[in-house]
């Protein structure tokens, strides 16, 4: 009796999975390819899994119901927000101290750049918008949250903030430089 031939071939880069199968038991991890940080040759790329349980934007994503520029604009907004966030901060044990007193210290570059973009970026969304993606890739909230912030409970008002969310996410994708403005029906510019 003749054995059955094997029809691919194995390369050792199929040996080494580095992917963990030990995960714990409400994890939600999607598998997302990345530079590899051991590789020799350049732009290679190795698997690995990403936490999307806290992440509206990632989970977005590893669904494919947004894009990879509107993925990378809303991480953009993410590091602008966080760049620009002058919130409470902890005390430094390594300055002087003088009566309890703490100057604040002096806004930096990027801070007044991304504090820039920040204000544009409203300017552009207008407040509806911007209060929406604020809910979501601040705060983290899904629609159905949103929804319930704003007292409305419905499939209907999900799909609604869903699809103004992707707006906006279009929005920014283009403010950011990841997209071009999109071209409506008579040639025009949207947005």
């Amino acid at each position: 009796m003749a054995r059955a031939k094997r029809s691919k071939s194995y390369r050792l880069a199929k040996i080494y999975d580095r992917r963990t199968r030990d995960l714990p038991l409400n994890a939600e991890v999607a598998s997302v390819d990345v530079d590899n940080p051991l590789a020799l040759d350049p732009g290679e790329k190795i698997v690995v899994l990403r936490s999307i349980r806290n992440d509206p934007l990632g989970r977005l994503h590893s669904h494919h119901q947004i894009d990879e520029a509107q993925y990378r604009a809303g991480r953009a907004f993410q590091n602008d927000w966080e760049r620009a966030e002058r919130g409470p901060q902890a005390i430094d044990p390594t300055r002087e101290y003088v009566d309890g007193v703490r100057t604040r210290e002096p806004f930096t570059e990027s801070q007044r750049h991304a504090v820039l973009r920040l204000n544009r970026i409203e300017r552009e969304l207008g407040t509806d918008g911007a209060a929406l993606v604020h809910e979501v890739l601040v705060l983290g909230l899904t629609m159905e949250q949103v929804g319930q912030r704003r007292s409305v409970r419905s499939q209907r008002w999900n799909e609604y903030f869903a699809r103004r969310f992707r707006e906006c996410l279009d929005r920014l994708a283009s403010i950011y430089g990841f997209a071009t403005a999109t071209q409506g029906a008579a040639g025009i510019p949207r947005g």
